[in-house]
């Protein structure tokens, strides 16, 4: 799930992990979860193994269907003593049930962030959560690679999660991964990771061996190895316990020709940040437009005397026209007079009301402060709804107003039927 590619197609994973072209591996895994994404699992099979692995039914329930997929080797939930008010974040989040679960626990004055690097498994995870009714910022799902920076704040996190998604990862990018992890986490703040863990070193003809690697067998490290790895990443206070549950494969195309448990097995690991206390920033997401579907469309730019034009022909209706401000803590600066406040941050969740009230306005366009963040992307996403509505469910198309609010005033300083002041 959270693979990525290697720089060099003709690398080649290093020791404990798959000896097969690091390519070759990226599209097998790529090709498996983002499959069972967009086709899902057999209920039961997924109900099954979840519960194998410590999910209540309670917990099951709780959670849209899609949302456990039978990708489990443990339940990190149920360890990580999560409380009210916390920030989590979930690495490989697949459909998403430990946020899910996790948010239960940290409340709306919490965050639990899911990370995974498969389109499509973001875009499962979201449809889940919209079933839900959660949110961002109070539940995001953010596609990242995970070897490389993760898109969260440095001290920003109280607990990371993981489950059995680690051990995909080549050792290079394991390394990568756990020192990002130590970087976002609060000083004092913990990792609870369900993985898989080699018992001993592994034969080549099971690193070979890719539908093994897909089921999270080639790619697990050794005990020994693991704790290495954390040690290095600053962590302290390291614990393997060992579930001695028999390990199923979650994708499991052909029985393996050999007994899994012998060689591999399902543990949790817990690890602490130790450091002084640092002062921790507003928000756990780097950037928050993350937590929302990338824009696809490219509304087009008119320029401030253009609108302004419109504003004051005598002819023009008032419905032809709607003027949409998206920015939130510098809105009382100065804006274009009669214009709406709609803030991009919560603005793609508000789309079905907005496009309701603007559906019959011809011309929608949308200003934030120079119109090169903000304003272009909330035009986007009304764009790509209305395109979704399909031709004739409307009358509306959207703009973005040249230079944003900087270059109205500028432009037109001093002229008050243009420019209004909270």
């Amino acid at each position: 799930m959270p693979f990525n590619k290697a720089k060099n197609a003709n690398e080649t994973p290093a020791s404990g992990s798959s000896n097969a072209p690091t390519a070759d591996i990226v599209g097998v895994v790529n090709a498996a979860y983002s499959a069972l994404a967009r086709e899902g699992v057999a209920a039961s099979y997924a109900k099954s193994v979840a519960e194998a692995f410590g999910y209540t039914a309670e917990q099951l329930k709780s959670v849209p269907e899609g949302a456990h997929m039978g990708l489990s080797c443990g339940n990190p939930v149920a360890a990580a003593s999560i409380k009210e008010g916390e920030t989590i974040v979930d690495l490989g989040s697949g459909g998403g049930i430990d946020v899910f679960l996790a948010s239960e626990k940290v409340g709306p004055s919490g965050k639990a962030i899911g990370l995974d690097m498969s389109a499509d498994m973001i875009a499962l995870a979201r449809r889940n959560a919209f079933k839900k009714g959660l949110k961002p910022p109070h539940v995001a799902f953010v596609q990242a690679l995970l070897t490389e920076p993760l898109p969260i704040e440095p001290n920003s996190v109280d607990c990371v999660l993981s489950n059995c998604v680690i051990n995909l990862l080549p050792l290079e990018g394991k390394a990568i991964l756990l020192k990002e992890v130590h970087r976002i986490l609060k000083p004092g703040g913990r990792v609870v990771l369900d993985d898989i863990v080699a018992r001993k070193p592994l034969p080549e003809n099971i690193k070979n061996n890719l539908l093994a690697y897909v089921s999270c067998i080639s790619g697990a490290t050794l005990e020994e190895q693991y704790k290495s790895l954390l040690a290095d990443a600053g962590f302290s206070n390291v614990l393997f316990i060992d579930t001695k549950n028999d390990f199923t494969p979650g994708i499991k195309p052909t029985k393996p020709d050999f007994d899994v448990n012998e060689w591999v097995g399902s543990f949790q690991i817990y690890a602490l940040k130790n450091g002084p206390t640092a002062e921790n920033p507003p928000t756990a997401l780097l950037r928050w437009w993350d937590a929302y579907p990338t824009v696809d469309s490219s509304p087009s730019f008119l320029a401030a005397e253009e609108v302004a034009a419109f504003i004051r022909d005598p002819t023009a209706a008032s419905k032809d026209i709607a003027i949409i401000d998206v920015r939130r803590n510098d809105h009382a600066g100065g804006h274009v007079r009669g214009s709406h406040n709609w803030a991009a941050q919560t603005f793609y969740d508000d789309l079905p009301s907005f496009y309701e009230q603007f559906k019959e306005t011809p011309r929608v366009i949308f200003y934030c402060q120079s119109s090169n963040g903000r304003g272009p992307r909330s035009a986007g996403w009304y764009q790509d709804y209305l395109d979704a509505q399909g031709e004739g469910s409307h009358k509306s198309t959207a703009y973005v107003l040249e230079g944003g609010i900087k270059n109205w005033l500028k432009t037109f300083e001093g002229q008050e039927d243009l420019i209004d002041r909270d």
